[in-house]
């Protein structure tokens, strides 16, 4: 299969005058051609930064990053600026900030489509029609309410067709059933897609799902199994409900089996 996204060893790390702190350690990623992907964990955990390495909006200090075939740290500001807009479509966590505020919702849409041929664009009265808009189609974006707005945010994103769709909590200010709306847009357009999600609805319609601790990927959810993932340095990352029987500091021992390897807990 065609790799939409790889990840090799990317790190991220915030400077300030004062401090350094490491956002990413390690992230090794690929995401396959048309694969549906919900980022999972706690607040703080590196998810958004991840979303905006994936969208090249944040380069990594560290690591390499291919999107589509292309890696990302080769390309110059305009060769990215050309990428970003012809084959990545994003939704931000404030969806205002996908938008034009004094302009009408139709335009926002068809303003996003300039960089891509006409070909390759969505009629946008039916992309607004299917995400609930064609009421307001005239109205400027700063007039709608944040659920429309949320809504818009999503349609501006997939005007273009983009190869790859990232969203930020796409579903955080709509209620169940528009949600769900939404959800099964972004499944029947077959975009391989990335979610920031605290959303149950949203992780349950992906093929897989990746949950981010501490800047690592510590787990991974396919077909309804979850799976630990070890990391470059054999290291695993227990999910926070076994740490009553192997907490944080404890001794285990390591006994290897044909298939594997089983922890138990050092007796004192």
């Amino acid at each position: 299969m065609t790799q939409a996204v790889r990840c090799d060893g990317v790190v991220q790390i915030y400077k300030t005058k004062e401090i350094e702190v490491v956002a990413l350690r390690d992230i090794d990623l690929v995401i396959e051609e048309g694969e549906s992907v919900a980022f999972l964990g706690p607040s703080g955990a590196g998810k958004s930064t991840l979303l905006w390495l994936l969208a090249g909006l944040l380069r990594p200090s560290a690591g390499r990053l291919w999107l589509g075939g292309t890696e990302i740290g080769r390309l110059g500001p305009r060769a990215l600026d050309r990428l970003r807009a012809a084959q990545i479509g994003v939704v931000l966590q404030n969806p205002a900030r996908n938008l034009i505020p004094y302009a009408s919702a139709v335009q926002n849409v068809t303003f996003a489509q300039r960089a891509v041929r006409r070909r390759a664009r969505r009629a946008a009265g039916d992309l607004l029609d299917r995400v609930g808009l064609n009421g307001v189609r005239d109205k400027p974006a700063g007039r709608l309410s944040g659920g429309e707005q949320q809504r818009l945010a999503v349609a501006v994103a997939l005007a273009n067709r983009p190869r790859l769709l990232l969203a930020d909590e796409p579903t955080s200010q709509l209620d169940m059933a528009t949600g769900q709306t939404v959800i099964e847009l972004i499944k029947e357009l077959g975009t391989t897609s990335v979610v920031v999600t605290h959303d149950p609805r949203v992780s349950e319609a992906t093929s897989r799902t990746v949950t981010i601790r501490d800047g690592r990927i510590g787990a991974e959810g396919r077909h309804g199994e979850d799976f630990v993932v070890v990391g470059r340095e054999g290291a695993v990352q227990l999910p926070p409900e076994y740490h009553e029987l192997l907490p944080p500091g404890s001794m285990a021992r390591v006994e290897p089996l044909p298939d594997g390897v089983v922890l138990r807990r050092a007796e004192s």
